[in-house]
This record gives structure tokens, sequence and C-alpha cells, in this order.
């Protein structure tokens, strides 16, 4: 009964991008019936992707959550415009494109909040276009953790072909690196993986810790703080290994296949392996809050906006890590 399902939010992404058409096409996908969906953002805006797409989607459309009831169906838009009527130009950023997506997150995170939701899709959001919307945090992740009220540590987990890695550092500059490299914040990041990994569905997910140095050889931080910590992990029953030269730990974990994923020390060490093997096939995966909430990672993609172009594979690869992580989170 569709009651009984996992209760999904999709947002449309960046008007301006390819958000609409992609949720457009996923809207068309069988395993979008295996949940709930509540699209939320302004109707014109899912129209144009569809115009985009030559799609047509079975929705039902509320201007409230109180009027959705799943027994009509599990497909439902909740429309947010309240009378505006807006035309967002392709490809370029702006402050009403930002204020559309903060209003529609703004709404999914409040809904998410009050349990209504139990994960939230995301079309790409453009980080530019959000500022200009009036978004005072680094990135939406910080925004979602400050509305979910998270207190605990979070970070962004990127994904491809189900190979996940996180990391102790991200946008700092890279002099300040050495600095964040303590035990204690390398444990943060390995657990929090190893806990998202099993909501996945992964059992025992074999964790890779990359070294800082080169060859895990030219300083102190491996002997000092990164093998400390693994040993820590193995501890608290994590199945950890490492660390591994940020050179070979591709070819080694992901490649060959002998580790779920890797726990990095700083941004690049970390994307540069990722991208290279898949960065057409990307996911990010917001880890450390209370609800599963995943995006494509290829970002709006303005150079390819409305011409129906756009790649599902992503946007589709991240609905199906929302469900099962919201599955697997309902039974626990």
């Amino acid at each position: 009964m569709p009651q009984n399902k996992i209760n999904i939010g999709i947002l449309l992404g960046d008007p301006s991008g390819i958000g609409p058409e992609l949720v457009s096409k996923l809207l068309s996908e069988e395993i979008t019936n295996k949940a709930n969906l509540i699209i939320i953002g302004e109707k014109k805006i899912l129209e144009s992707g569809n115009k985009i797409t030559g799609k047509k989607n079975n929705l039902i459309f509320v201007e409230n959550f109180n009027e959705i009831n799943f027994n009509e169906g599990n497909k439902f838009f909740l429309d947010i415009a309240k009378g505006k009527n807006h035309n967002y130009k392709l490809s370029e950023c702006s402050k009403e494109a930002g204020e559309s997506v903060l209003s529609a997150l703004n709404q999914a995170l409040e809904l998410a909040k009050e349990n209504k939701i139990h994960a939230i899709n995301f079309g790409p959001f453009n980080k530019t276009s959000l500022k200009l919307g009036g978004n005072k945090y680094s990135d939406e992740l910080h925004l979602m953790a400050e509305k979910l009220e998270v207190k605990s540590f979070f970070c962004e987990f990127n994904v491809i072909d189900n190979f996940w890695t996180a990391r102790v550092t991200s946008h700092i500059p890279i002099k300040e690196v050495p600095d964040h490299i303590k035990k204690e914040k390398i444990i943060k990041p390995i657990k929090l993986i190893n806990d998202a990994m099993k909501l996945n569905g992964i059992t025992k997910p074999r964790v890779a810790v990359q070294a800082l140095n080169p060859h895990s050889e030219f300083g102190t931080e491996e002997k000092d703080e990164i093998i400390p910590a693994i040993e820590e992990a193995k501890k608290m029953g994590i199945n950890a290994d490492g660390p591994l030269p940020c050179d070979t730990s591709f070819i080694t974990a992901y490649k060959n296949k002998n580790h779920d994923c890797i726990v990095g020390m700083y941004h690049d060490a970390l994307q540069s392996g990722l991208k290279a093997f898949g960065f057409d096939r990307g996911v990010t995966v917001q880890g450390g809050l209370p609800v599963p909430i995943t995006t494509p990672a290829h970002g709006t993609a303005f150079d390819i906006a409305g011409k129906n172009q756009a790649n599902l594979e992503p946007t589709l690869n991240s609905f199906k890590i929302a469900l099962t992580m919201a599955e697997n989170k309902n039974k626990l």
C-alpha cells in the first residue's frame, strides 16, 4: 500500500540548469513507484523541464502537505509558487533562481524535521545563485545541518558505482591540512562512513584510509595520528585498513575491489581519483544528517541546459541511495 512506503522529497534544483529536466525524466522511472514522492517546487519550473524532455508526469498537485492522501497515489507535487509566475532564463545565475531553490529546500527540511518525509533527493544547485538568493552558508551541507539542528560531526560523501569516499578536511588551503590531521578528527569520518554504508546495505564495510604523505613515508602524521586512528577504529569493530598511499589508493581500493570506501585527509587526494574513474556517474550524499539527502555530483551544467542531453544515471543512482538508506533506517 502506498501509505506504507518511504516518503521522499524531490527538489527540482536550480531552475536555470539541468535539474528540472532530470527530475522530469526521473519521475518516469519504474523505481520511483517504490516510494511515496513529494516533489517540492514551482509548478512552472517542472513544466519547463517536461517541455524539454517531452515527458508527462501523472502527478497530484497540492499547495499544502496536509492535503496529501497516499491512498490516492504515490506522486504528489507540492506547489510553493504562491501565485509567482517567474520566467527563469536558462544557463544564467540569478537571485530569483537562488530564492526559489532555498524556498523549496527550506520546505523540505521542515517536513523532514516533522518526520513527514524520510529522505530528500535534489536536482543540482548552483552555489552562485544560492548566494545571490540569500544563502549565508559556505555550502548547502552546512545550511542543511543548521536547519536540521545537527550538533555532531557531518561531512560530504562522494560516490561512484556504490564506492564511497569521505574526507577529514575539505575546502581549506593545503598548507592548513597538516594541522587538522589528528587522531580524533580522523576517527569521525571513518565512523560516519562506516555507519552510512551499513544504511546503504553493506553489512561489514571495508574502509580504506589514505595516507597524507607520499608513499606514507615522508612525514610523521601516519605514525603519530593516522595509524593510531585506524587501530582505534578496529577496536570499535570497524573493518579499517591503511594507510594507503594516495597515488595508488584508488587502484587498490576501487579498481581492484579490495575496499568499499576510502577516507582521505584532504579534498583533492580523493576527488582527483574519484572524478578520474567516474565523473559522469558521481553522486553526493550529505553525511551525518538525521535523514538521507542525496544529489547527482555533476552540477547544474549550464552548457547543456535545455538541450535534453543531461545524463539521468547520476540522478537515478542518487535516488536509489536515498531510497535504500531511508528504507534501512526505517527498519532500525
